[in-house]
């Protein structure tokens, strides 16, 4: 025991590692520490010079230190003496010697170690590093289905590319799922919410040999549908309701971003114009104003990354808020990581330097930033409509109408003053005849100023989404070490040549380039972009993707375990013009995908990863369905759609960890509408591995932790929860027998086994035999009774586990 509890302790005191980092905490490394380090200290620090044998190019090196000891302790910036050197704290460690850093410098420093000194691996082998001819920098190629022995599996040309590689394995597929476990499994992942009894009722009663496919074009058709899945799209958008960073500012408008996505999704906008729209929707032509302010709106894909508004050099900020753009795209579209390039070239992938800066000037000449003085103003597009007009014009008239008021007075005033001195022997009148004033005339004066600025300083809420524009075309300069004041050749905005099949896009003087990025992205030919669509469909559907590297298709990314399907898919879903919902029916009526997640022991041991997709998934719900599966069985859930739970005004501040904490989780709408507040996640949220809505994040944690029960045990939300649910089936007809039957289809889809309501029948008397000593009232003590045995139903595993 001393042994183990030795362990946990020594573990708990390990540095935090460097493959443990977030990718946040690595681009933060690479925007603002590595620059630093290359710049001012690797020179004398690096491969080439070790000065007090010291060296500061990889984290291993940084812990071991030199002659006077560890250069970093992760975590303790007041015990590094990395820190103490850059703050020039001692008389005898200065560092660098030729002048001390600024301040943002060495706060980005301290940000750094106290992070745990996240330090990107170093590759060991160069052998796979740069390939050009890398598999997926090749367009998708047709592929012939494969021919299998079984060949009644197969309900799709799909199967058969599963089903070969089980059989080359010797693995046997999984026998089909039952029906209550298909509508559970089909509901949870097109909707997000459990099924009704009546809809579980109404599969089970369907006798059709296609019920299923009909099940799904119901659940597709659902408003339920794109609340679900544009969910899975704002994880990649990294959306959220507030800035986050340093001034965690609120994002007042960017509901319409999250509504509008949710809005596409539904009416299956094809995902080609759905991604022409989220890069340069303010450049296309609109057939009215709907479309227009839709448009607009998907821009906002562009500016809802999180920004340092306080950064004191303007030059800096810009380029940083390009790189998160860029970092962004890469990874969302393309599934590679571009922003590694901004200071050297790509290390492992064949992206240069030069190819970072050609794709950085198209967004160096979009405006994303009205303002870059504290606090920095983000850019919002108004959302032209006769509403805006109207309102323009009437505070237009009441700014007129003030102003007029104040001047009408002060020319009313200073005649009487005139008059007053004339009166009194034509005294030559002073130069500010307001100084002569009386004290109520004054008075009097200051409300209507203050009226005016008070006016002034509070306009309209205009109709208005985050997004961009065109601004200054600017072909960039390479920034040398990503130094903004160390310039190297000028790079005429284009993209990487290394991405072959479609044809590199022609950018003019007189435009930003986004357009043509955008359609260059979604040119047939692409090696990347459908690919890496429909890998995340497959990963949202299965759990897992094809390639599970699901934001990095480069050479440190896993390689697909089903090439042949991947290119497969990426060709079908063009082919079908770029639908998501075709997509999803040709996935969700294929075998493998009906498969139950039950097989024998021998395929579970030639397979223990199931990465042949010989079985289902068994998946547990992501936060939303946790708290929206809580709300719909306790008939607490709030359906309406859309719209805004901020309670604060746009740009207002939201959250610090000090003082400020405007935000509110009490709602009981859906959980899509919960502000998303980076720094400060729901707690609920937190602790069911919600991903960082800092980065683009396609592939959420799913991990198993103590205080994950702990939450279902102990939480008020929780235990209302179950309140609410016994209060709903003892408020229905029937006995006891069959509410056990009713509470087991409402939380799991099924029913009870026998022996399951025995076990029920004893609990609810063993329960209610307690209580009785200290609640008289029969009725109050009933519902008491039933809300125990709803809590440990609603807390157990089945609940919160797809199958």
């Amino acid at each position: 025991m001393i042994s183990i509890l030795l362990c946990l302790i020594l573990a708990a005191e390990e540095p935090v590692k460097a493959s443990s980092a977030t990718a946040e905490q690595l681009r933060f490394f690479e925007t603002s520490v590595r620059p630093v380090l290359v710049e001012h200290c690797q020179k004398c620090h690096g491969s080439k010079k070790q000065w007090a044998g010291l060296r500061l190019d990889s984290r291993e090196a940084l812990l071991r230190g030199g002659d006077s000891g560890a250069a970093v302790v992760a975590g303790e910036p007041n015990k590094s003496l990395l820190i103490r050197a850059v703050r020039h704290e001692d008389e005898n460690l200065k560092m660098p010697e030729d002048g001390k850093l600024s301040d943002r410098q060495i706060a980005d420093l301290v940000r750094w170690v106290e992070m745990g000194a996240p330090f990107p691996d170093i590759q060991k082998s160069n052998a796979r590093s740069r390939d050009p001819n890398h598999w997926s920098f090749q367009p998708p190629k047709a592929q012939r289905v494969p021919n299998v022995k079984n060949v009644t599996w197969p309900q799709s040309a799909l199967d058969n590319f599963i089903l070969s590689k089980l059989e080359a394995a010797g693995v046997s597929p999984a026998k089909e799922a039952d029906k209550r476990t298909l509508i559970r499994r089909v509901t949870f992942d097109l909707t997000g919410l459990p099924p009704t009894s009546a809809e579980i009722d109404a599969f089970l009663t369907d006798d059709r040999s296609d019920a299923f496919s009909h099940l799904i074009d119901r659940l597709l058709a659902s408003p339920a549908y794109g609340e679900r899945w544009g969910r899975h799209w704002l994880d990649v958008a990294r959306y959220a309701d507030s800035n986050g960073l340093d001034e965690n500012i609120a994002h007042g408008n960017a509901w319409r971003y999250r509504d509008h996505v949710v809005a596409e999704f539904n009416r299956d906008q094809p995902f080609n114009r759905f991604i022409v729209e989220q890069l340069a929707g303010d450049l296309l032509p609109a057939a009215d104003e709907a479309q227009r302010h839709a448009q607009l709106i998907a821009t906002g894909f562009l500016s809802i990354g999180p920004k340092v508004l306080a950064e004191v050099d303007p030059s800096k900020m810009q380029m940083d808020i390009v790189d998160e753009q860029l970092d962004s795209i890469g990874r969302v579209f393309l599934g590679l990581t571009l922003g590694c390039a901004r200071c050297h070239d790509h290390k492992f992938d064949p992206i240069e330097t030069g190819d970072y800066y050609g794709l950085a000037g198209i967004l160096k000449s979009t405006r994303t930033m009205d303002t870059y003085t504290k606090v920095a103003k983000w850019h919002e597009n108004e959302l032209p409509s006769a509403t805006l007009s109207a309102m323009r014009t009437e505070y237009e008239m009441q700014l007129t109408a003030k102003k007029k008021a104040v001047e009408d007075f002060v020319a009313q005033a200073d005649k009487q003053v005139r008059e007053k001195l004339s009166a009194d022997g034509n005294q030559k009148p002073p130069e500010k005849l307001d100084t002569l004033y009386s004290d109520a005339t004054k008075a009097e004066l200051t409300k209507l100023r203050e009226a005016l600025t008070t006016l002034e300083k509070n306009p309209p809420n205009y109709p208005a989404a985050m997004g961009v524009a065109e601004d200054k075309i600017v072909d960039l300069a390479i920034h040398v070490r990503g130094n903004p004041l160390k310039l190297g050749d000028v790079v005429p905005r284009r993209t990487p040549p290394v991405l072959r099949g479609p044809q590199p896009p022609q950018i003019t003087l007189a435009e930003s380039g986004r357009k043509q990025l955008a359609e260059w992205l979604i040119d047939p030919q692409h090696p990347l972009t459908s690919r890496v669509l429909v890998n995340r469909v497959w990963r949202w559907h299965f759990g897992r993707g094809l390639v599970r590297t699901t934001e990095n298709f480069g050479l440190l990314g896993e390689a697909p375990s089903h090439p042949e399907l991947l290119d497969w898919l990426a060709r079908r879903f063009v082919a079908d013009g770029w639908s998501l919902k075709s997509l999803h029916r040709l996935i969700l009526n294929s075998s493998v995908y009906q498969q139950s997640s039950s097989a024998p022991a021998e395929v579970v041991t030639r397979d223990p990863d199931n990465r042949l997709f010989g079985r289902a998934n068994v998946r547990r719900l992501e936060a939303e369905e946790v708290r929206d599966s809580l709300l719909a069985v306790s008939s607490q859930l709030d359906g309406t759609f859309g719209g805004t739970l901020l309670k604060v005004k746009n740009r207002d501040y939201l959250f610090d960890h000090t003082s400020i904490d405007k935000t509110d989780y009490t709602s009981r709408r859906r959980s899509l509408y919960l502000p998303v507040i980076r720094n400060n996640v729901f707690d609920l949220f937190q602790l069911l591995d919600f991903p960082d809505p800092a980065v683009p994040s396609g592939d959420r944690a799913m991990t198993t932790v103590a205080p994950q029960a702990l939450m279902m045990l102990n939480s008020d939300f929780v235990i209302q929860s179950a309140d609410e649910l016994a209060a709903r089936l003892l408020a229905e007809p029937g006995d006891d027998d069959q509410r056990l039957s009713r509470l087991h289809v409402v939380a799991y889809g099924r029913e009870a086994s026998d022996e399951e309501r025995q076990q029920h029948q004893r609990f609810l008397a063993k329960v209610e035999q307690s209580a009785a000593a200290s609640e008289p009232d029969a009725d109050k003590r009933r519902h008491q009774v039933w809300s125990v045995l709803c809590h440990v139903i609603l807390a157990a595993n089945e609940f919160v586990y797809v199958r």
